[in-house]
């Protein structure tokens, strides 16, 4: 019955996987899928996980990372209020993204920021109902406003093949390696809050004549080993 149970969970996942690669249209089936995949996976982890320690860690965990998130979303007022979701990864799609398992139902939308313990993660770009998709900042198509901790001079955090690069709208603005750089902050928080730790400038890029200053950035938050994570969602209007 168990195993059963585990090919029921993994049908879900590769269905997800093969909706995610295609086009809008099919958006009503990924979001059935979505919760498919999420009911079975929450279900699986309660009958895999013992009612031990181990999963009062895990709750504690969960926990902590909610409250990290109202944290950020409390930092950015006055604006509008917002809360914490906690969520695992689940998986990783197409490009650099990956799948998380809060959706919809716990009040996930497109645009919210997504972070960890160190820093900046990326963004929603995707909510089914137990599940969503969480675009990583090191992923092509990210753009990020951005602020040196240090100096104030602010820039554009873009992701690429080489990871993360900064670009400061000031050519002559001081820069050098070990230079902390954080979230600008968007308009409404969405779909990034400001003060979150994006990484530390790595290297220096010299481009005589450029019309800005570029370096390398080394993200704060370690993207290939993501667990728990934290989601910055707007409280619903009353």
């Amino acid at each position: 019955m168990k195993r059963a149970f585990v090919l029921l969970v993994l049908a879900a996942a590769v269905l997800l996987v093969v909706i995610d690669r295609t086009l809008t249209p099919l958006a009503p089936l990924r979001a059935a899928g979505s919760a498919v995949y999420g009911t079975m996976e929450n279900a699986i982890g309660a009958v895999t996980r013992s009612v031990g320690g181990e999963q009062r860690v895990r709750l504690l965990e969960r926990e902590n990372a909610r409250l990290r998130a109202d944290l950020v979303a409390a930092r950015q007022r006055p604006g509008p209020s917002a809360r914490g979701v906690a969520a695992h990864v689940v998986g990783f799609g197409r490009g650099r993204q990956v799948t998380i398992d809060a959706g919809t139902g716990s009040g996930v939308e497109r645009d919210v920021t997504v972070l960890n313990a160190d820093g900046l993660v990326g963004k929603v770009t995707w909510a089914g109902p137990a599940t969503a998709s969480v675009s990583l900042i090191t992923d092509a198509g990210s753009s990020v406003g951005a602020r040196m901790a240090g100096s104030g001079e602010l820039g554009l955090v873009t992701g690429g093949p080489e990871g993360l690069r900064l670009s400061l709208f000031d050519p002559n603005a001081p820069l050098k390696a070990g230079d902390q750089v954080v979230t600008l902050g968007s308009a409404g928080g969405r779909p990034y809050v400001a003060g979150l730790a994006i990484g530390t400038v790595s290297s220096i890029e010299s481009v005589p004549g450029a019309a800005t200053r570029t370096a390398l950035v080394r993200p704060a938050a370690r993207l290939s080993a993501l667990d728990l994570v934290s989601v910055v969602v707007p409280e619903p209007e009353r």
